[in-house]
């Protein structure tokens, strides 16, 4: 019986960190714009939130069928409605001798009562993380605990929506009523818990963002965030074959809105940081020296080898030596930066040259908005 358990949960564990690795992305997102920082010990809580998830989806879903064209349930029905099922199934299964209490313990060595034991046990983080991270009332956790469990229900009972020709396990109410007792004795369990843990609506009380250094993991997801909104504008001028399509995108989008804005474009208002010069407002100057380094010379290189290489479909041997220059300064830039990366006090030599560097903005108590820090 135990055996049946510890395929599933290896499978789980197996495929973590390929879940983790998807999951990074948008948690460092929310997290940057929710909080303006990660803090190691809620990173903690949600990656094994993920990961019990991950070890109770398996569990009511493998082990497959070895076809996806199964056979129907040889009990001619997918559902079982009676209630307290589970109580004649022990009665019926059972060794026990009621009468001789030395046989009692052969009750945590059958079927049944495993079943209904690890029904029980299934949902219990699930109610625990709801009362301690998500902060839930018993209300709202008995309701999300009955979802989840109808949810494990309904995906089995059609097949994991129709990828199997059959049910392969019986939808059980007895099945939706222990799990749903398990999530509310892990709501019980977390006030003991909470006592034990910290806070989680105290974790970021003595946080200074201001003195926080600007991670280049965030530098990069603003990165990102911008040129996911850029590419596209880049096209459509293009398409609409306006002259210098990246000078002017780029023009307008790191220097002119930065400018408008103090430093802020989507990527760095969404990650909450911005660029910040000599003085309070960042100046015009900074910014053409900033991004004319970085998109005038690295950025544009390569955009001029991409914008060529489509006029003339790459073949062309004029283009060899632009492409030869391309590499040089691609590879200088990457052994550059994996140098700062390496050396914290060392600094990408656009921000060198521009005095400029970068800031977390802080959120006012008030008004909710980001406030330059």
């Amino acid at each position: 019986m135990l055996t049946f358990y510890l395929f599933p949960i290896s499978y789980a564990f197996l495929s973590f960190p390929i879940a983790a690795l998807l999951f990074t992305l948008p948690f460092l997102l929310v997290q940057y714009r929710r909080h303006g920082y990660v803090n190691k010990y809620r990173a903690m809580l949600l990656y094994l939130f993920l990961l019990y998830f991950m070890n109770a989806f398996y569990l009511i879903l493998l082990p497959f069928p070895s076809s996806v064209h199964n056979e129907p349930p040889t009990t001619g029905s997918y559902v079982q409605w009676i209630p307290f099922h589970f109580v004649l199934d022990i009665m019926k299964e059972t060794g026990v001798d009621w009468g001789h209490p030395s046989t009692y313990l052969r009750l945590v060595q059958e079927r049944a009562v495993l079943q209904v034991v690890f029904n029980v046990l299934l949902t219990v983080p699930f109610g625990m993380f709801l009362r301690y991270y998500f902060r839930t009332g018993w209300l709202k956790c008995l309701l999300l605990t009955l979802g989840l469990s109808l949810f494990f229900e309904v995906t089995q009972v059609t097949g994991i929506y129709g990828i199997f020709d059959y049910p392969y396990r019986l939808m059980d109410i007895d099945d939706v009523m222990t799990n749903t007792v398990g999530g509310m004795l892990g709501f019980v369990a977390a006030e003991w818990l909470s006592l034990r843990l910290p806070r989680i609506d105290k974790l970021d009380a003595n946080i200074d963002l201001a003195s926080k250094r600007v991670s280049y993991t965030r530098r990069m997801l603003a990165f990102m965030l911008d040129w996911f909104v850029l590419n596209p504008v880049i096209a459509v001028l293009a398409i609409l074959k306006v002259p210098v399509p990246y000078i002017i995108a780029v023009v307008s989008y790191f220097i002119v809105i930065p400018y408008l804005s103090n430093g802020q474009t989507f990527g760095k208002w969404f990650v909450r940081i911005r660029v910040r010069g000599a003085a309070s407002r960042l100046g015009i100057r900074e910014l053409l020296i900033r991004y004319g380094l970085l998109y005038g010379i690295v950025g544009g290189v390569n955009a001029l080898m991409i914008s060529i290489g489509a006029h003339r479909g790459g073949s062309s041997i004029a283009i060899l030596p632009l492409l030869l220059i391309v590499f040089a300064v691609n590879a200088i830039f990457g052994i550059h930066l994996i140098m700062c990366l390496f050396n914290r006090k060392r600094q990408l030599f656009y921000e060198r040259r521009s005095g400029t560097d970068h800031a977390i903005t802080l959120k006012s108590v008030k008004t909710g908005r980001n406030n330059a820090s």
